[in-house]
């Protein structure tokens, strides 16, 4: 495992250098969901592996979208030029979103007033469905795209906080 982290942090040109959400909607977010969105795009930009298969080498720039049933990733080169549009159904993740969503909202009120010990056994629940989750996803975008494990998961948030908006 670690000779693969190590090849995908020497391929620089396989990682994205810009993420961004098609989020047109005005109505605020939960200031919790919205630190959640802001730490995963923060931690993708600084490290991920993201390389489109069979296609040109990055970097790249994605930007995120709702699109009918499903989520659209538009990937592009560092001069905007379009290199592949990756549409997803959600109907696979439907589940797996609304209970991402649910097990947050616990985690997020038990950090106000749970014990430590409560906290902790929330936060697994979450950390074991944002596994489940990131796993369907590397499956979905397989035939498309390359992402690691830490790249899948913090998608996967980035997907639920589109999905839950539109």
């Amino acid at each position: 495992m670690a000779q693969g982290l190590a090849q995908n942090s020497a391929d620089k040109s396989a990682r994205m250098v810009h993420i961004s959400l098609d989020d047109p909607a005005l109505v605020a977010r939960n200031p919790d969901i919205e630190h959640e969105r802001r730490v995963a795009i923060f931690d993708l930009i600084e490290g991920n592996h993201f390389a489109l298969v069979g296609g040109p080498a990055g970097p790249y720039r994605v930007v995120l979208s709702v699109v009918d049933r499903g989520i659209l990733f538009s990937v592009s080169d560092g001069n905007n030029q379009n290199l592949a549009d990756i549409e997803l159904a959600m109907t696979p993740f439907r589940r797996n979103i609304r209970d991402y969503f649910l097990i947050c909202e616990s985690y997020f009120e038990a950090i106000r007033t749970a014990t430590p010990e409560r906290i902790e056994e929330i936060d697994e629940a979450r950390r074991a469905l944002h596994n489940e989750s990131a796993e369907l996803l590397k499956t979905r975008l397989g035939p498309h795209v390359e992402v690691d494990d830490d790249t899948a998961r913090r998608l996967f948030t980035l997907i639920s906080v589109l999905k839950m908006r539109s």
